[in-house]
């Protein structure tokens, strides 16, 4: 049941970019309207409420969609309409393959949601063709410098274009490595001293591999989305797109390094050959003993591992020798998409609750993402208490220090763009072929794309 449960996450995992992670139930309510950032509900807008008298506001999510996140999401809803009576919120589930064709559809249908929860990769697109409002054009700049204020800045710039924030964040992970501290414990290595560097993750594999029944170690990430793959090449100094958003950069030498890196992993023996699917599945049952994806995963690692009787250990992203880490996050933002100023307002003020303190505390807590308010984690009115009975959550908080935005590719052709440089890393490390041809033939048909 457990392996199924978890084969489950995975597969969702693959599609929605981030599976959730269950938490213990956060003990705050919603009644200082201050602290969690919804708006006081006045007489006013009480007698609003009773006459039926409703702001009503529709919200795509793919949170919604996904069965164990469904529970949180669904509760950040219901304490921001109790605290403001005036608006009503109607959660609409979408699967997150399906979400920019969905909304796509509905605004060439003239009915596009209020609000969209999207993924970063299309943040240019969204922005230049979804009708997405920026925040600095509805809200007042000194609410909006006020609702800023200890927001994670890493986390602010990931929806943010020329200048302007398109897209609130909201729901993000970043590439953590988890690992087995049983197998580490039976290959003769020390589950307290983790790997820090892909030589020494290599080197640790290699052994796992050699002395136990499992495989070493599975960089995940090369399908779906490429925020893991742009993390790789970001940590050996290396580009997917220039500063001026109009050359492609995947065959560059540090693009080139890392991936050679990954294709030596493969054919060294110490990386299996599973694809992203098949090895959640195996890691949850204990058959390998380290693997680089989103941290989201973590709740249901934890799960398999308790009912499978190995320890769960987590480590952050490993480096390039000598070059620091730049972990790219997974996730989404919240855009407001509607064209009524009343709907854009009562919009505004959801988004401020759902990513306010109390917001944060049920988004890390009971859906299983950082919390971007990062002094929650020490306040004991929201997380505190509940990061010290979770501790691996610990490296995944720490590379919001070090956190790089997933870049979004220029223009309407940004998907297969994407998909050209996910097609060439997995041709790459499933071959021995030469990496410099693949990754340079892959630059070549991107560029040609670039609008």
């Amino acid at each position: 049941m457990a392996g199924k449960k978890i084969w489950t996450a995975g597969l969702l995992s693959l599609t929605i970019l981030a599976t959730a992670a269950c938490g213990n139930s956060a003990t705050n309510n919603a009644g200082n309207s201050n602290a969690n950032g919804s708006t006081t509900v006045t007489s006013e807008s009480a007698g609003k409420a009773a006459s039926g008298d409703k702001t009503k506001i529709t919200f795509y999510s793919y949170n919604l969609a996904t069965a164990s996140q469904k529970a949180g999401t669904q509760k950040l809803i219901d304490e921001f309409e109790a605290a403001n009576p005036d608006i009503e919120v109607e959660g609409i589930p979408v699967a997150s393959p399906d979400m920019t064709a969905k909304v796509q559809a509905d605004i060439a249908a003239g009915s596009p949601p209020d609000v969209a929860q999207l993924v970063f990769d299309g943040l240019d697109y969204i922005a230049n063709n979804f009708g997405a409002k920026p925040l600095e054009d509805i809200v007042p700049a000194d609410e909006l410098s006020q609702t800023f204020e200890g927001f994670s800045p890493n986390g602010l710039k990931l929806g943010q274009l020329n200048g302007k924030t398109y897209g609130l964040p909201f729901t993000f992970s970043t590439p953590v490595l988890f690992y087995n501290a049983k197998l580490f414990e039976e290959a003769g290595l020390d589950p307290n001293k983790p790997p820090t560097t892909w030589a020494e993750v290599k080197k640790y594999a290699l052994q796992i591999s050699e002395k136990t029944k499992a495989s070493g170690v599975h960089i995940g990430g090369s399908v779906g989305n490429d925020w893991i793959i742009q993390a790789l090449i970001g940590s050996n100094g290396g580009k997917v797109l220039s500063d001026d958003r109009k050359t492609i950069e995947f065959g560059s030498k540090e693009a080139v390094g890392a991936i050679q890196m990954w294709q030596d992993m493969v054919s060294s023996g110490a990386s299996d050959k599973l694809n992203d699917g098949e090895v959640i599945e195996a890691f949850s049952q204990g058959k390998v003993g380290m693997l680089l994806f989103t941290s989201a995963l973590q709740s249901a690692f934890l799960s398999a591992s308790e009912a499978g009787g190995w320890e769960l250990k987590t480590a952050a992203m490993p480096s390039f020798d000598g070059k620091p880490t730049t972990p790219v996050n997974s996730g989404s933002a919240l855009f407001i998409l509607s064209n009524d100023p009343a709907k854009q307002q009562a919009a505004w003020k959801f988004l401020k609750f759902v990513t306010s303190e109390r917001g944060y505390t049920i988004i890390t807590s009971e859906i299983g993402y950082l919390p971007l308010r990062p002094a929650i984690v020490d306040d004991p009115q929201y997380l505190k208490g509940w990061v010290e009975k979770n501790p691996l959550i610990k490296p995944n908080l720490e590379q919001l220090d070090r956190l790089t935005p997933w870049v979004s590719y220029p223009g309407p052709n940004w998907y297969q763009i994407e998909t050209i440089l996910l097609e060439a890393v997995q041709k790459a490390t499933q071959s021995t072929d030469d990496v410099i041809a693949i990754m340079q033939e892959a630059q070549s048909r991107a560029q040609a794309l670039v609008r």
